[in-house]
Parts: structure tokens; C-alpha cells; sequence
């Protein structure tokens, strides 16, 4: 499921949508095959006679609630994840009927580092964790694909969040924009009044 557009502010530009590695798609999958593996050999052994029918519905119902439990979940979380960068904001969205959501500004974000172990560098998937100054604070992303790749990606465009935020030519213009970007944050609840006031002082004081 790609990242709607529509939830862009305006100005705003996506630069990087990914869904977790496909890492955690591999003990769901074994589970499937094992699962249709074990009913495809149990139903050819089932005795003869009045307890066949009952037996082999048995077996089928049993298969598919494992399925529903464990795989199919899994894999709905994983079609419906997204870890987003875009020109002002950090976004990750997961859910499939209850959904959540949490923003970070670039201008919030303190230090980005990732970890990986040795199998995870092999793969080029890892752990990224973000220090942020926002409300959410120390926040934690498994799974995420090339996390050193999109370390700098967050770092690159914060630097370029920078330099529009402070640029020397045309700063009213950029100022009111990026004013008004502010509010909208605070009042979308990812910055809180305090934060806003922190960084709009920042943003004036320029």
C-alpha cells in the first residue's frame, strides 16, 4: 500500500516510501507452507467411512485458523507498513483496520543511528533509531530496508530543511511558509504548543 499523497502539506515533496524488509515475511511464509504442506499429507491418510467427512473438515478448519492467526496478519501489517521520509517530516503508518501514525519534523531530529547484526548486514536490513525533540522522544524502526542509506537520506534533507528555514534571500516569504507549516503540525498534534513556540522563536529569531 503506497503512502497517500494527499497527506502532504503543501510545499511538501515524499522522497523515500518503504515497507519493512521482506525479512519478516520469512517465518510467515515457512509457517504457510508447512501448514498446507501438513493438511495436503493428513487428508490422503484419513480412515475410511462416517468419520472421514467430519475428520477432513477438521483438519481443513484447523489449517486455516492457523493461517488467519499467524501468517496472514503478519502479512497484512507488512502490506499496510510504511516508513516514509519527505522533504520537512520522518512518517510511519501501520495498521490494517486500526491504524496509527507518528510524524517526526526534520528540525526535531537530535541523532540517527541504525544497528544491525551480522545477518541483518548480509540481507541490508537493521534497525534505525531516531533521537528525537519532539513529544514521541527515542523512537525505533525494525526491519527497515538499507537503514545506513536512509540515515543519510533523514540527514541530507535535513540539512536541506535547513537552509530553507534560514535562507538569506526572500526569508519573509520562506518565513510565512514555514510558519505556516508549523501551526499545521501543532495542530495535527506532532508538535506541541511548547515545541511550536520553540521552534517558531527559533525560526524568527534567524
Amino acid at each position: 500500500m503506497a503512502f497517500p499523497k494527499r497527506l502532504l502539506i503543501e510545499g511538501e515533496t515524499l522522497v523515500l516510501m518503504l515497507r519493512p524488509h521482506w525479512i519478516v515475511l520469512v517465518w510467515p511464509a515457512l509457517l504457510t507452507v508447512v501448514v498446507v504442506a501438513a493438511c495436503a499429507l493428513l487428508l490422503p491418510w484419513l480412515p475410511d467411512g462416517d468419520t472421514q467427512t467430519w475428520a477432513r473438515w477438521t483438519v481443513l478448519v484447523t489449517g486455516l485458523v492457523v493461517l488467519l492467526i499467524i501468517p496472514v496478519p503478519r502479512f497484512l501489517s507488512w502490506w499496510t507498513s510504511c516508513f516514509v521520509v519527505t522533504s520537512d517530516r520522518v512518517i510511519h503508518r501501520e495498521g490494517v483496520i486500526a491504524r496509527s501514525s507518528m510524524e517526526i519534523p526534520l528540525e526535531a531530529i537530535n541523532d540517527v543511528r541504525f544497528e544491525q547484526t551480522m545477518f541483518e548486514r548480509i540481507l541490508g536490513a537493521g534497525d534505525l533509531i531516531i533521537q528525537s525533540a519532539s513529544e514521541s522522544g527515542h523512537n525505533v524502526f525494525k526491519d527497515i530496508h538499507d537503514p545506513e542509506q536512509v540515515q543519510r537520506t533523514i540527514y541530507h534533507q535535513g540539512e536541506l530543511n535547513q537552509q530553507r528555514m534560514y535562507a538569506g534571500g526572500g526569508a519573509g516569504h520562506s518565513s510565512a511558509q514555514e510558519l505556516s507549516r508549523l501551526a499545521d503540525l501543532r495542530d495535527r498534534g506532532v508538535l506541541t504548543p511548547d515545541e511550536f513556540e520553540a521552534q517558531k522563536r527559533k525560526l524568527l529569531d534567524a
